[in-house]
């Protein structure tokens, strides 16, 4: 399994994230028809809105999961967060950076095989 590296700029994204006091909120209606849309047209049982800090991936909403957050180092969204574009891994059973992950493996976990992944961006560039 392959951690992400850090954004190149790490500090000023974590503190623009921090900025939108939306870490470890309350679920929001908006947010979740969001999630079940993306869910439907996409035709995926699992589909997150994630934001990543500097120790895990936490999921304002959520369709298909149970758990409300992952640690970032085997989060795939760790990934996406230093794309330009939508990240998107077709097997992750074969991709070198996932194959072993957990988040694929485990037989209790989600066993992810296709990802794809936006990063939401503020005005300033960062991703969250």
């Amino acid at each position: 399994m392959q951690s992400a590296p850090s954004h190149p700029k790490e500090l000023e994204r974590l503190s623009a994230l921090i900025e939108y006091e939306v870490l470890d909120s309350e679920d929001e209606t908006a947010f979740d028809e969001l999630t079940k849309i993306a869910s439907a047209i996409c035709g995926t049982d699992i589909c997150l809105i994630s934001l990543v800090d500097n120790e895990r991936q936490w999921f304002k909403s959520r369709v298909g999961l149970g758990a409300t957050e992952t640690p970032r180092d085997i989060a795939f969204c760790s990934h996406a967060i230093l794309q330009d574009e939508i990240f998107e891994i077709s097997n992750a059973m074969e991709d070198t950076r996932f194959h072993d992950n957990p988040l694929v493996t485990d037989p209790d976990g989600p066993q992810i095989r296709f990802y794809a992944g936006a990063p939401l961006v503020t005005e300033d560039g960062f991703p969250l």
